[in-house]
């Protein structure tokens, strides 16, 4: 630990590459989720991009489905980068 704070760990998934395969992306996202829960980790980042949006949408409704929704406790946002999105897991 550096000045007392302990870095988190996070798991990241960049869907730029898969952005027109709607069957890997859905196993790309329930494989991390999956992961974080397993692993204890707190924080998933999902960068959908920028884009038209469209992905993102993906992202949020895949999110919002009952069985994924119960695996996590909140998604945020980012306000400062439209083309990502953080997945918090309860402590």
């Amino acid at each position: 630990m550096k000045n007392g704070f302990k870095k988190m760990a996070k798991l990241k998934v960049d869907l730029h590459d898969i952005y027109n395969k709607g069957h890997q992306i859905d196993r790309e996202l329930e494989n991390v989720i999956d992961e974080a829960v397993d692993k204890g980790i707190k924080i998933v980042e999902i960068i959908p991009g920028k884009g038209s949006g469209q992905l993102k949408k993906r992202v949020l409704r895949f999110l919002d489905r009952p069985d994924i929704k119960e695996k996590y406790d909140r998604v945020k946002k980012d306000s400062k980068n439209f083309g990502r999105i953080f997945v918090y897991f309860k402590k």
